[in-house]
């Protein structure tokens, strides 16, 4: 019973505007995450290398 109510919900909730829009949002949302994750992947030893230069020269000044 109780998954027949969730599935109505569901239903219902598509089928109204607002639901087509949240959809849409939520899609959007998903596609610019694929895409920093891609980015981050694609740069990330370059982005962890510049950090750790950072760290060190901040280490270095500090003595």
């Amino acid at each position: 019973m109780l998954l027949y109510q969730i599935v109505e919900y569901v239903r219902s909730f598509v089928r109204r505007e607002t639901g087509q829009d949240l959809a849409e949002y939520a899609l959007i949302l998903a596609l610019v995450a694929v895409a920093a994750i891609g980015v981050l992947g694609l740069l990330g030893t370059s982005i962890n290398s510049i950090l750790t230069n950072i760290s060190h020269a901040l280490t270095h000044a500090a003595h």
